[in-house]
């Protein structure tokens, strides 16, 4: 409980309690002697006491002032952490990609040589028959197919066989030449589709080794600046908690019932001013809810929509209170999330289960979408119709930049109230829409 809890919860008992004291000793009893007229102060007294509350009031101001400037770094250094974070998640994918590419590559490489292997299988059988041809040509004389040929033959008979030998031993010539010739016609081609497939799993692997380069790049930059942003996180920190400590000494330095008063009175005005705001969001919605009803009965098809939109809600919503793990969340919910070597290891995201803000948003819209939303919210802020950020409705996905880089997304649930998983150390929790490095637009894809 903060010490700006304590005085209001303090001051919510005791002022109460005090102004039924005075009711009572206000009231007149028998026998008993009116209490003794409180000491009253000289004009200097109440002058000096005037002049130390307004000098208290100042420094007030001032340390209040400062504690504005600490909350916006804050929230400045965890917009930049996140950025960091989703810009890891980016280059996991692209890895991913070039390696699916890679291996792509690699396997039409490989069909490839083996086809070329078969062709020149084929090319050595036959110029081992072109072989086996010429050396049976050799055997037979210089002279095959001439006249010479015929000259040894015995009688009519033994001519005609010589004959039909000389016509097959031709054709078979012809055949093996013509053999060889394709044969080394489909190696040269087969060649020719290695070297092209081999070039392409060789550009791939190039693609691969780039992005596992940007990956081992953008994780370096994301520890480093983590690092850096967790340090000046905790000094910031500690700064807050020394100014809410001064906060609470020079309030208590303000002497008198009055001071105390005017301080719940504020506090008070403050809390029913949020009160009726609540109350008045509160209104909206159910007319927003009414009207909506009303518009589903006439023209039909709406109250579905409706009840979809309801449903990402209510599985959001169910997540209240599941520990922030980096890269954790899925369709099926809250999953152990990944290493980072940095802040997120600290907290030990790496193995506890929980969802980072673009794995909640993939657990809630995938039952009504039947298809998972990219595990990164750069992505996610192009995976349905912008809206202008003026225009929107409960079940629309807010995102927050930093110079155009997407590095934070929650789901809007109307009365200017969003869920989120908010960062490491954090927890799945409702909250009031931030303004600050908000993007322009809100996705709706349903």
């Amino acid at each position: 409980m903060s010490v700006r809890t304590r005085r209001h919860l303090t001051s919510r008992v005791l002022v109460p309690a005090l102004l039924a004291v005075l009711a009572l000793v206000a009231q007149p009893i028998v026998a008993q002697a009116v209490p003794p007229a409180p000491p009253n102060p000289s004009d200097d007294d109440l002058r000096s006491g005037q002049a130390r509350v307004d000098a208290t009031a100042t420094r007030v101001g001032h340390l209040a002032n400062e504690i504005t400037q600490a909350d916006a770094a804050l929230v400045a250094l965890q917009s930049q952490v996140e950025l960091r974070h989703e810009q890891a998640n980016k280059a996991l994918i692209d890895q991913q990609a070039a390696d699916t590419a890679v291996a792509a590559a690699t396997l039409a490489a490989d069909h490839a040589r083996a086809a070329a292997d078969a062709a020149a299988t084929q090319v050595t059988v036959a110029h081992r028959n072109l072989d086996e041809f010429a050396a049976a040509s050799f055997r037979q004389g210089s002279t095959v197919g001439s006249l010479s040929a015929f000259l040894g033959s015995r009688n009519p008979k033994d001519l005609l066989a010589r004959a039909e030998l000389l016509d097959a031993v031709g054709g078979a010539q012809l055949h093996a030449v013509e053999t060889m010739r394709r044969a080394r016609i489909e190696a040269a081609n087969k060649d020719s589709q290695t070297r092209a497939a081999v070039a392409a799993a060789q550009t791939a692997e190039r693609a691969a080794a780039d992005a596992k380069t940007a990956l081992e790049g953008a994780y370096r930059v994301a520890i480093d600046t983590e690092a850096a942003q967790s340090a000046q996180f905790h000094t910031l920190q500690e700064h807050k908690a020394d100014l809410e400590h001064q906060l609470y000494d020079a309030q208590n330095a303000v002497a008198g019932l009055r001071g105390q008063r005017q301080r719940y009175e504020e506090w008070r005005a403050e809390r029913d001013r949020e009160q009726a705001a609540a109350a008045a969001a509160a209104a909206a919605a159910e007319r927003g809810t009414l009207a909506a009803e009303r518009s589903s009965s006439a023209a039909g098809g709406s109250r579905l929509a409706s009840g979809t939109v309801q449903s990402v809600i209510n599985r959001a919503m169910a997540q209240l209170g599941v520990r922030y793990s980096w890269g954790g969340g899925n369709v099926q919910g809250p999953t152990v999330g990944v290493r980072d070597g940095g802040v997120a290891d600290t907290y030990g995201d790496y193995r506890k289960v929980g969802f980072d803000c673009s794995g909640l948003m993939i657990y809630a819209f995938s039952h009504a979408l039947g298809y998972a939303l990219p595990h990164y919210s750069g992505f996610q802020y192009n995976a349905g119709r912008k809206v202008p950020l003026a225009q929107k409705r409960p079940g629309d996905m807010l995102f927050w930049g930093t110079g155009g880089d997407i590095h934070h997304v929650a789901l809007y649930i109307g009365g200017e109230q969003m869920i989120e998983a908010p960062y490491s150390g954090g927890a799945v929790r409702v909250t009031a829409v931030r303004y600050t490095e908000i993007m322009p637009y809100v996705v709706r894809v349903l």
